[in-house]
């Protein structure tokens, strides 16, 4: 296994384990619950959006090591960000994942980089990007459970 490769491994490893905003946010204004009936993964999304600034994130719920990790990283990389901003870190994400043929945008991806490996497991895809939909549903004030069937 190459350096880097150990490097995503460990990185996605110490999410799962120690999963960053781990947490019920009391004040949070969008919420969004997701569900992968595949993997059994479920998700529970808070955020706080004031004005066009999501200023608090935190999630909850099971699932398995990729969608963990990938919620958690998802928490890090939308905090502090306008709406408009983590629509364009989703769309980036969304595009490394479904479509690994494409250029990755390294500069809006940053570390979400790790997961660009899933794209290769057609059945974990669902895994990676449960807690992505369920924030744009989140955002979007949907309030059905975001599903990846």
């Amino acid at each position: 296994m190459s350096d880097l490769n150990e490097l995503y491994q460990e990185i996605l490893l110490d999410h799962n384990s120690k999963p960053r905003n781990f947490r019920l946010l009391e004040d949070a204004n969008r919420t969004a619950d997701g569900f992968n009936p595949l993997c059994g993964d479920k998700i529970a999304l808070y955020l706080k959006v004031d004005g066009d600034v999501i200023t608090d994130v935190g999630f909850q719920g099971s699932g398995c090591a990729i969608s963990r990790a990938s919620a958690s990283m998802l928490t890090q990389s939308i905090k502090g960000q306008s709406v408009e901003r983590a629509d364009q870190i989703f769309q980036a994400f969304h595009r490394m994942i479904t479509e690994p043929e494409e250029e990755l945008d390294y500069d809006t991806l940053e570390d979400l980089e790790c997961l660009a490996g899933v794209a290769s497991f057609p059945t974990r895809i669902k895994c990676a990007v449960l807690a992505w939909h369920t924030m744009r549903a989140a955002l979007d004030q949907h309030n059905d459970t975001v599903t990846t069937e």
